[in-house]
């Protein structure tokens, strides 16, 4: 599997942007796919992920009610919609897929496949 992130970029708080992963590879569907983030210095952090195609979607607290992950099988892509954006939400985001267990699934370590990040700047 192969993953492309895009859609990071410049954006004041309180505005919205939504990240796209293009996912290519057979099985997609079965996959797990999540989101990711990471700023300097920190250990990459879990954001948000959705089961498989139709199946449940987790996130983190920080960002619950806030962020949608959505995932359109037709297109093997699987998007971010970020909104009430905050200066902490500031990082490198990336996209990841695979079967981890559900208790693992903030674990970065238990994601097979990984997208190249895109940033996201939230000024203030």
């Amino acid at each position: 599997v192969q993953l492309q992130a895009s859609g990071g970029g410049l954006v004041q708080a309180g505005g919205s942007l939504r990240l796209s992963c293009t996912a290519s590879g057979r099985n997609f569907r079965t996959f797990a796919v999540g989101w990711f983030r990471q700023t300097p210095g920190k250990e990459r952090e879990f954001v948000a992920c959705s089961r498989k195609s139709g199946g449940t979607t987790h996130y983190a607290n920080s960002v619950k009610g806030r962020f949608t992950i959505s995932r359109d099988s037709a297109t093997n892509t699987v998007y971010l919609q970020m909104n009430s954006l905050e200066p902490e939400d500031t990082a490198v985001y990336y996209c990841a897929s695979g079967s981890p267990i559900l208790s693992a699934i903030r674990d970065p370590h238990m994601w097979a496949y990984w997208g190249q990040g895109t940033l996201v700047t939230v000024s203030s």
